[in-house]
Protein backbone atom coordinates (compact mmCIF):
# COMPACT_ATOMS: atom_id res chain seq x y z
CA UNK A 1 0.00 0.00 0.00
CA UNK A 2 3.07 2.28 0.97
CA UNK A 3 4.76 1.96 -2.66
CA UNK A 4 1.30 2.51 -4.03
CA UNK A 5 0.81 5.85 -2.10
CA UNK A 6 4.36 6.77 -3.15
CA UNK A 7 3.71 6.70 -6.52
CA UNK A 8 0.77 8.39 -6.38
CA UNK A 9 2.59 11.01 -4.14
CA UNK A 10 5.32 11.19 -7.05
CA UNK A 11 3.02 11.27 -9.84
CA UNK A 12 1.23 14.42 -8.15
CA UNK A 13 4.48 16.17 -7.40
CA UNK A 14 5.48 15.56 -10.72
CA UNK A 15 2.77 16.97 -12.27
CA UNK A 16 2.57 20.24 -9.97
CA UNK A 17 6.57 20.62 -11.07
CA UNK A 18 5.42 20.72 -14.83
CA UNK A 19 2.43 22.73 -14.07
CA UNK A 20 4.99 25.18 -12.37
CA UNK A 21 7.45 25.04 -15.28
CA UNK A 22 4.84 25.76 -17.86
CA UNK A 23 3.87 29.33 -15.74
CA UNK A 24 7.50 30.31 -15.56
CA UNK A 25 8.16 34.34 -16.34
CA UNK A 26 9.97 34.25 -19.29
CA UNK A 27 13.82 35.66 -17.94
CA UNK A 28 15.61 35.02 -21.77
CA UNK A 29 13.73 38.02 -22.35
CA UNK A 30 15.62 40.22 -19.93
CA UNK A 31 17.88 42.94 -21.02
CA UNK A 32 17.78 45.83 -23.56
CA UNK A 33 17.19 45.30 -26.80
CA UNK A 34 17.41 47.18 -30.01
CA UNK A 35 16.46 47.08 -34.01
CA UNK A 36 17.85 49.96 -36.29
CA UNK A 37 16.92 49.81 -39.90
CA UNK A 38 18.44 52.34 -41.58
CA UNK A 39 16.87 55.24 -39.80
CA UNK A 40 14.58 53.77 -38.02
CA UNK A 41 14.64 52.11 -34.78
CA UNK A 42 12.51 50.28 -32.27
CA UNK A 43 13.81 49.48 -28.56
CA UNK A 44 13.11 47.11 -25.99
CA UNK A 45 13.75 46.92 -22.05
CA UNK A 46 12.52 44.24 -19.70
CA UNK A 47 13.13 44.06 -16.25
CA UNK A 48 14.26 40.50 -14.33
CA UNK A 49 11.31 38.47 -13.02
CA UNK A 50 10.60 39.05 -9.36
CA UNK A 51 7.46 39.15 -7.16
CA UNK A 52 5.27 37.71 -10.33
CA UNK A 53 5.83 40.10 -13.12
CA UNK A 54 8.59 41.00 -15.31
CA UNK A 55 8.02 44.85 -16.31
CA UNK A 56 8.87 46.15 -20.13
CA UNK A 57 8.80 49.55 -22.12
CA UNK A 58 9.18 49.78 -25.57
CA UNK A 59 9.56 52.75 -27.92
CA UNK A 60 10.14 53.81 -31.95
CA UNK A 61 11.19 56.17 -34.22
CA UNK A 62 12.68 57.65 -36.93
CA UNK A 63 15.59 59.59 -36.58
CA UNK A 64 15.76 61.62 -33.67
CA UNK A 65 11.67 61.71 -33.23
CA UNK A 66 9.23 59.33 -31.06
CA UNK A 67 6.58 57.68 -33.60
CA UNK A 68 5.42 55.62 -30.03
CA UNK A 69 5.91 54.03 -26.79
CA UNK A 70 4.40 51.41 -24.76
CA UNK A 71 4.46 50.35 -21.22
CA UNK A 72 4.28 46.59 -20.86
CA UNK A 73 3.89 43.71 -18.25
CA UNK A 74 3.79 40.16 -18.63
CA UNK A 75 1.84 39.12 -15.01
CA UNK A 76 1.73 35.67 -13.11
CA UNK A 77 -2.28 35.90 -12.01
CA UNK A 78 -3.29 34.10 -8.15
CA UNK A 79 -4.37 30.97 -10.88
CA UNK A 80 -0.23 30.65 -11.88
CA UNK A 81 -1.30 31.57 -15.21
CA UNK A 82 0.74 34.36 -17.42
CA UNK A 83 -0.40 37.27 -19.13
CA UNK A 84 0.80 39.83 -21.17
CA UNK A 85 -0.61 43.89 -20.18
CA UNK A 86 -0.16 46.23 -23.25
CA UNK A 87 -0.51 49.93 -22.35
CA UNK A 88 0.49 51.99 -25.50
CA UNK A 89 0.95 55.26 -24.73
CA UNK A 90 0.01 54.91 -21.12
CA UNK A 91 -3.86 54.18 -22.17
CA UNK A 92 -5.83 51.36 -20.74
CA UNK A 93 -3.65 47.98 -20.46
CA UNK A 94 -5.17 45.10 -22.83
CA UNK A 95 -4.47 41.92 -21.41
CA UNK A 96 -3.29 39.11 -23.74
CA UNK A 97 -3.19 35.45 -21.99
CA UNK A 98 -0.73 33.13 -22.85
CA UNK A 99 -1.56 30.57 -24.98
CA UNK A 100 1.84 28.42 -25.69
CA UNK A 101 5.20 28.49 -23.76
CA UNK A 102 8.51 26.67 -24.42
CA UNK A 103 12.01 27.02 -22.90
CA UNK A 104 13.06 30.27 -25.17
CA UNK A 105 9.34 31.19 -27.00
CA UNK A 106 6.19 32.47 -25.15
CA UNK A 107 2.85 33.01 -27.61
CA UNK A 108 0.23 35.63 -25.93
CA UNK A 109 -2.94 36.03 -27.45
CA UNK A 110 -6.47 37.83 -27.25
CA UNK A 111 -8.70 37.45 -30.16
CA UNK A 112 -11.19 39.87 -28.96
CA UNK A 113 -8.50 42.51 -29.69
CA UNK A 114 -8.52 44.60 -32.74
CA UNK A 115 -5.30 44.19 -33.63
CA UNK A 116 -2.71 43.32 -32.83
CA UNK A 117 -4.60 39.54 -31.46
CA UNK A 118 -1.10 37.40 -30.98
CA UNK A 119 2.25 38.29 -29.70
CA UNK A 120 4.99 35.99 -29.77
CA UNK A 121 8.37 36.19 -28.53
CA UNK A 122 11.21 33.79 -29.51
CA UNK A 123 15.10 34.02 -29.23
CA UNK A 124 17.37 32.35 -31.94
CA UNK A 125 20.98 32.74 -30.53
CA UNK A 126 21.89 36.05 -28.83
CA UNK A 127 18.79 37.72 -30.98
CA UNK A 128 15.22 38.13 -29.77
CA UNK A 129 12.61 37.56 -31.80
CA UNK A 130 9.26 39.10 -32.08
CA UNK A 131 5.82 39.19 -34.07
CA UNK A 132 2.60 40.64 -33.85
CA UNK A 133 -0.30 39.25 -36.06
CA UNK A 134 -4.11 38.25 -36.15
CA UNK A 135 -5.03 35.13 -34.65
CA UNK A 136 -4.60 33.45 -38.35
CA UNK A 137 -1.28 35.05 -38.79
CA UNK A 138 -2.18 37.36 -40.95
CA UNK A 139 -0.88 40.81 -40.94
CA UNK A 140 2.06 40.06 -39.25
CA UNK A 141 4.44 42.63 -38.18
CA UNK A 142 8.05 41.29 -36.94
CA UNK A 143 11.01 42.61 -35.31
CA UNK A 144 14.66 41.06 -34.52
CA UNK A 145 16.49 42.46 -32.11
CA UNK A 146 20.00 42.61 -31.06
CA UNK A 147 21.17 43.13 -27.34
CA UNK A 148 21.68 47.12 -26.97
CA UNK A 149 24.91 48.34 -26.69
CA UNK A 150 27.04 45.47 -28.08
Amino acid sequence: MRIGVSIVAAALMLMQAGGAAAAELPDWLTGEWQQQRGDRWTEEVWTLPRGGVMIGVGRSGRGESLANWEVMRIVRGADGALAFHAAPEGGSATIFPVVEQGVRDIVFANPRHDYPQRIRYWREGRLLMAETSRMDGSDAQSWTYSPAGK
